[in-house]
């Protein structure tokens, strides 16, 4: 049981970081940068401060407790048509681009890092090899990356975890046992924790799913949805399979589900709820990652020049993006073609946005983890002297392509054209024509059925859909309503002001004591839903 001075100091750490990460995500904003690359900048220059608390970073933290729900996240707001519609591209980066980094490290290593032997070499690839998809989705959908881009950093970072686990395991196997796995029996092994960890996944996806039949409870859903990412995990890890693929697989089938299990209601609380989880977690994890400068410098002091250290820093770093860049155009290629070849005609991707994708291979919290977790003594006791430098690479690797590849972004997709479009796309325009259409089509209905009585209401409904529909074609058909669609813009306005009318009449009777704050905040609810309604609209 931790003493009551433990648990103040504790206390006051968990607060400060907590207050880092508010105040420099507004900062972030304000700056219109990539919030990550700013949290990081800033743990790295508060690592400084005299006398600040030191945190250290806990592998088991960050696999155990942070992971989990970051995945489960990601996970759910994939795509699932997108993702199988790049699978081929993913797989070729998630296994194929692990491997040939974690080789090409290895040769490099030992021709290029006297410090390093092929060995360390191939725990050093192991260690970095692995995009984070924490780093991939925050700062991919801020620079406003095209979505199929998008959708393939994602997609690579939610499973070449497993691949990149897999070769920590082996790499460990051989600096600390002195063993070297067959290539069959790396196969075996990867085949298990995909087929392992994906099953997992699935069956508790699954009975979830059906649970989730019996419940609609807010408060309720948010406890079951914030525990299925940690039992997943488990789960798989129990059976020595890939716990990241098993929550991936859960997060991605019930994401799909969640559509017909959850009321609206339910919907609203546990979306709010984890996007206020996932921020916290996010920032947290950034800010961890600056904060362990003191711990990385003090492990390699004096064993090397500055000067060294730098270079090796810089050569490595580029080295890595060079092994992307290198694979990753003959992957889209082969990937291309294997997709024409079975029958799925598709324009070929362009050169620009290749360049992009090799460009955004961000190293993040789990690289740092992974090289921080490689043990300090070999197994019959001895000294693993590099160890503290694959830490430091590690590190280098992280604030080259977390901090330059992500500021240089937004200014690379710029200068290649490549900025995402703004606006309704076309399928989401499709997809609102249709459904107000047919919401229509059912007014229409009911109006025939009810009597004269009720005509003048659903003539009301009638008019604000054919309204909103007017807007939907407004912007794709030469022969829209325009005089439709700029009457519902102003229809949209008015009902906005009313709304705030509204609320500043609920204020104003709460602070004169003629309602109390309860019957406040049942109408500021449904006000909110509203408003957030129109504030839609206007996009």
């Amino acid at each position: 049981m931790p003493s009551g001075a433990g648990l103040h100091a504790l206390e006051t750490v968990i607060l400060l970081l907590l207050i880092m990460v508010a105040v420099f995500a507004v900062i972030a904003h304000r700056l219109k940068v990539p919030y990550p690359i700013v949290l990081v900048l800033a743990g790295l220059a508060i690592s400084f401060v005299p006398h600040m608390p030191r945190i250290p970073l806990d592998p088991s933290l960050v696999f155990l407790i942070f992971l989990p729900p970051l995945l489960y996240s990601a996970a759910w707001t994939t795509s699932w048509r997108e993702f199988r519609h790049n699978l081929v591209l993913i797989s070729l980066l998630a296994v194929g681009l692990v491997g040939f980094t974690v080789w090409g490290v290895a040769v490099v290593s030992e021709h290029f890092i006297t410090a390093l032997d092929w060995k360390a070499g191939f725990l050093l690839g192991a260690v970095v090899a692995t995009t984070d998809a924490i780093a991939a989705t925050s700062i991919a959908r801020s620079v406003g990356l095209p979505r199929r881009i998008v959708d393939i950093l994602e997609g690579e970072s939610l499973l070449n975890d497993a691949t990149g686990l897999l070769a920590l395991e082996l790499g460990l196997s051989i600096i600390m046992r002195g063993q070297t796995p067959t290539i069959g029996s790396g196969i075996l092994r990867l085949l298990y924790l995909i087929v392992g960890g994906v099953g997992i996944g699935l069956l508790i996806g699954v009975v979830v799913g059906w649970l989730e039949n019996f419940i609609d409870d807010g408060p309720v859903e948010i406890v079951v949805s914030l525990v299925v990412p940690y039992a997943a995990y488990l789960a798989g890890e129990h059976v020595h399979a890939s716990g990241v693929l098993a929550v991936v697989a859960c997060g991605l089938y019930l994401s799909r589900k969640s559509a017909t299990f959850f009321s609206p209601g339910v919907r609203l609380q546990v979306v709010g709820v984890w996007d206020a989880l996932t921020f916290i977690l996010n920032g947290l994890v950034f800010v961890l990652i600056g904060l362990q400068l003191p711990y990385v410098l003090a492990g390699i002091r004096g064993a090397y020049g500055l000067t060294t250290l730098l270079e090796y820093g810089a050569v490595f770093s580029v080295i890595l993006i060079a092994l992307r860049m290198i694979w990753v155009f003959p992957a889209v290629k082969m990937a291309f073609l294997l997709r024409r070849w079975t029958g799925h005609a598709e324009k070929k991707p362009g050169a620009r946005n290749v360049f992009v994708i090799g460009w955004t291979g961000m190293r993040g919290v789990i690289a740092l983890a992974a090289a921080i977790s490689v043990p300090e003594t070999l197994a019959n006791g001895t000294q693993f002297g590099p160890r503290n430098l694959i830490v430091f690479l590690a590190f280098c690797v992280i604030l080259v392509t977390l901090v330059l590849q992500g500021l240089t972004l937004p200014s690379l997709i710029r200068a290649l054209g490549l900025a995402g479009a703004t606006g309704m796309s076309t399928e989401e325009r499709e997809a609102r024509k249709v459904a107000l259409e047919e919401a229509i089509a059912h007014l229409e209905e009911g109006r025939k059925n009810c009597g004269s009585a009720y005509f003048h209401a659903f003539d009301d409904l009638l008019d604000r859909y054919q309204h909103r529909l007017a807007e939907v074609e407004s912007g794709h058909q030469d022969n829209a309503d325009e005089h439709g669609a700029h009457t519902y813009r102003q229809v949209v306005e008015a009902a906005e002001g009313a709304v705030q009318a509204e609320r500043r009449a609920i204020i104003r009777l709460r602070d004169e004591g003629r309602i109390s704050d309860d019957v406040l905040r049942t109408m500021e609810r449904e006000l909110d839903l509203e408003e957030s309604r129109y504030q839609v609209a206007k996009l």
